[in-house]
């Protein structure tokens, strides 16, 4: 199987599809999955001609499972060091809720050339927790039960995640896809602990705005207003207004796993992203600058 290893030693497993002269989509995955959680867009994508990119996360699925650098500043490090052992120039980076985090990190100290532009779905930034300065965030409290869920039965915690509230299968109506649920659980299962109890942190307390700021490239902002993991009001609408070049779409009902329950719907709006065609931006989105339509 193939692995890169990282300036620091760490080997960090990934699928590497399609045409080596195509324009690369690099996918980012959540917390605490792997680059698995990508199956449909993977296939999307290659029928379309694109060459597609999935790693897993130091820690998660079948990368290393290392007890260090379970941090935003080592995620952004680990797609570096992909992105040059691969050569990738002129790509896509697209990342879904912690791996949105990670995009936005990578993207703004990427070198010249090699990032086109950036999609983030249900992503962290700016903010998750609640401070002083982002009194709209989330408690900690919140986050320190998922910690000692995590630290004290993950198994169950995490079929309680991926059968509730990710996916909107607590709602009233919603119709739960029972392999769905036992996808999410193998994912999770399949990573380490210290990698998701740090990893709750990274993604939490991390902040993005100096990044979002630093972005010189087109980045499309995918969130549906029924998130129930990452508050759509606290995330999308500010993440917009923060970047130089973003666009915000905003998914009426669709829940934080909306890449998996809609992708469909979701994939289709990525590549209209990528080939600069209208993705129907909505009457909640922010004053914006979409610029020149970019080439596959």
């Amino acid at each position: 199987m193939p692995f890169i290893t990282t300036r620091d030693g760490t080997e960090i497993f990934y699928r590497d599809w399609g045409p080596r002269d195509a324009q690369p989509i690099v996918l980012h995955h959540g917390w605490p999955l792997s680059g698995d959680d990508w199956d449909a867009q993977f296939i999307f994508f290659l029928n379309q001609g694109f060459r597609v990119i999935a790693h897993d996360r130091r820690g998660h699925g079948r990368s290393a499972q290392v007890s260090d650098g379970h941090d935003m500043d080592h995620y952004a490090a680990d797609v570096a060091d992909l992105a040059a052992q691969l050569d990738l120039r002129n790509a896509v980076h697209v990342g879904h809720s912690t791996g949105g985090g990670e995009v936005v990190r990578y993207v703004a100290g990427a070198g010249s050339g090699r990032v086109a532009s950036a999609v983030t779905i249900a992503a962290v930034p700016p903010l998750m927790l609640k401070t002083d300065a982002n009194p709209g965030g989330t408690p900690i409290e919140v986050f320190d039960g998922y910690r000692a869920g995590v630290a004290t039965n993950r198994a169950q915690i995490y079929l309680d995640v991926a059968s509730g509230p990710f996916y909107g299968y607590n709602r009233i109506g919603a119709q739960a896809s029972e392999g769905i649920i036992r996808n999410w659980w193998r994912q999770g299962m399949m990573g380490g602990i210290k990698a998701h109890y740090d990893g709750i942190k990274a993604f939490s307390e991390t902040d993005f705005t100096e990044d979002l700021q630093a972005i010189d490239v087109p980045v499309a902002v995918l969130h549906g207003d029924d998130d129930q993991i990452v508050p759509y009001a606290d995330s999308a609408p500010l993440s917009a207004q923060l970047l130089r070049y973003g666009v915000l779409k905003t998914y009426p009902g669709l829940p934080h796993g909306m890449a998996t329950t809609h992708a469909d719907l979701i994939n289709r709006d990525i590549l209209a992203f990528i080939r600069g065609e209208p993705f129907g931006a909505d009457e909640k989105t922010p004053p914006t600058v979409v610029v020149e339509p970019i080439p596959v």
